[in-house]
């Protein structure tokens, strides 16, 4: 599963080339969560290797068509090369899927607002859960208040929110995604914000208080990761532990 397909240019991070280095032969379930370019400017570089880590089925909020999102993005200004590849792929990805691959022990959910009751692209967010044993995650990409409000109404979405131990703050951790009332369904033990050098005051946003923090080693309990201040971070978990460990850098 890929979730997202952003690039570095200052690290030098890619997509692809990560998953070359590492063995990948295929992608069976690639997410999108948001429509923005720094969430897909990786794509190109990995449709380029399509021969050798093809991507089977795409998952993205399917209530925009390919049509109106061209021309929703358009009002912003030239399309990126990141939604031109996706755009690329809506208009192929039409086929229904007969044999979905299976993940043993992984369960994962997809929930977002409907165009055109929203129709800016962050609240049109695809929130993706993934439940393994002893770590659920949510990635709610750049969902912003109102479209979490909308998404709190349904019961199962609810649900799923009960089950999260690991919470992926929205819109890079800023104040137009932080919705306190998720919270009372979401009891996270630590939250991770994936973010740039400090560009927003907005990028201060308290998640800390609802977070009950996991041991360290040099003691004490950790509530908040930054890919700002703790580089790459790595979520390991397994089976037989039911549980997860962090590793960052």
């Amino acid at each position: 599963m890929l979730i997202d397909c952003g690039h570095n240019d200052e690290t030098g991070f890619c997509p692809a080339n990560h998953l070359r280095r590492t063995g990948c032969t295929g992608i069976e379930r690639f997410f999108v969560t948001n429509y923005d370019e720094d969430h897909l400017s990786g794509l190109p570089r990995l449709r380029e290797l399509a021969a050798s880590v093809p991507i089977h089925i795409l998952h993205r909020n399917k209530s925009l068509t390919a049509d109106r999102l061209r021309a929703i993005k358009r009002q912003g200004g030239p399309l990126g090369e990141g939604m031109k590849a996706l755009l690329g792929m809506i208009d192929t990805y039409t086929g229904e899927v007969t044999s979905p691959p299976v993940y043993p022990s992984v369960e994962y959910s997809v929930f977002y607002n409907d165009y055109p009751q929203f129709t800016d692209t962050n609240n049109l967010s695809l929130v993706l859960f993934v439940h393994y044993p002893g770590l659920s995650i949510v990635f709610p990409g750049d969902l912003e208040k109102t479209g979490w409000r909308e998404l709190l109404k349904r019961e199962s979405f609810q649900d799923n929110l009960c089950r999260v131990n690991v919470f992926v703050a929205s819109h890079h951790g800023r104040e137009s995604g932080y919705t306190p009332g998720v919270f009372d369904y979401c009891k996270p033990e630590i939250v991770i914000i994936s973010d740039e050098s400090m560009q927003y005051d907005t990028q201060e946003t308290n998640y800390s208080q609802h977070a009950s923090g996991i041991p360290t080693y040099l003691g004490g309990r950790r509530k908040v990761y930054t890919t700002r201040n703790d580089g790459k971070i790595t979520l390991s978990a397994s089976t037989q532990s039911r549980g997860y460990s962090v590793t960052c850098g």
